[in-house]
């Protein structure tokens, strides 16, 4: 517990790295008693890895099994690698199997979203505006960010692009309104392949109300926290790529939103692939 009020100049001097060793996310404690009463549920997919039409019955069962959950989710989150090497005939059908839910799809590139060694032009013309953005849902706050630096998958840094964005785009935020954050790069700390300036990108997220981060890359559950918020990263969900830690499972997250908080649980697919 604090013993005092954090000052808004302590809180710029103070890293990410620091806050977390002293238990302390600001933008948590500011958030008070502002959180909105909306309850909603959402869905979180990584690392599909689409590569051709042996994959398509896959992408169609799973479509099929998220319209069967009764708590009605009203949004998904994609996050990156949706595609095993970044062409137009990879990404076009993840785009169109998705569109069969009927509700909103927010995307954000993977590694994988790439065709050798920087040319993410098919991702760009199939998902337009899904490299950094925000959008807002019952009163939360949804920021998805580029996290890649082309078709590296090691040792990768934020780009300095993505971290302009960020110094542009988050002092425009509601600090006290619940924020949830969603990139491909793992943001957790020590987090396999995590991004090696994850800190720099939390940073820019201490005055926030932050209450989830979902990453992907890692074929494999993983929980970290930003203070009390979940840093996550899930097995993959596809019919082509194994997992990292050796697990059989593929799935999705379905989460719910209420009074401020996320709760989430493991859906795995009923239809299994390759393994």
């Amino acid at each position: 517990m604090l013993s005092r009020r954090i000052t808004r100049r302590e809180l710029l001097r103070w890293s990410a790295g620091s806050l977390l060793s002293a238990g302390i996310w600001p933008g948590v404690v500011q958030a008070g008693e502002s959180a909105p009463q909306a309850h909603f549920s959402f869905l979180v997919v990584n690392d599909l890895h689409h590569l051709d039409q042996k994959g398509e019955p896959w992408l169609e069962a799973l479509v099929k099994q998220m319209k069967t959950h009764a708590e009605r989710p009203e949004f998904l989150l994609l996050v990156g690698d949706l595609a095993e090497g970044g062409k137009p005939q990879e990404l076009g059908p993840v785009r169109d199997a998705f569109k069969q839910l009927a509700m909103p799809v927010y995307e954000v590139i993977g590694n994988h979203d790439y065709q050798e060694p920087d040319d993410r032009r098919a991702f760009e013309d199939l998902f337009p505006g899904r490299l950094n953005y925000r959008f807002e849902h019952r009163g939360w706050q949804f920021v998805g960010l580029d996290s890649t630096a082309g078709a590296r998958g090691s040792g990768v840094a934020v780009q300095p692009a993505t971290l302009r964005w960020l110094d542009e785009h988050v002092p425009k935020l509601d600090r006290s309104r619940p924020t949830v954050l969603f990139t491909h790069f793992p943001l957790g700390p020590l987090t396999p392949a995590r991004a090696v300036n994850a800190n720099d990108v939390l940073d820019r997220f201490k005055e926030i109300n932050l209450q989830a981060v979902f990453n992907g890359h890692y074929h494999a559950f993983t929980e970290r926290f930003v203070r009390s918020a979940p840093v996550t990263t899930n097995c993959c969900c596809s019919f082509f790529r194994n997992n990292h830690d050796g697990s059989k499972d593929k799935g999705y997250f379905l989460c719910q939103a209420r009074d401020g908080k996320v709760a989430r649980q493991f859906i795995p697919m009923k239809l299994m692939g390759k393994g």
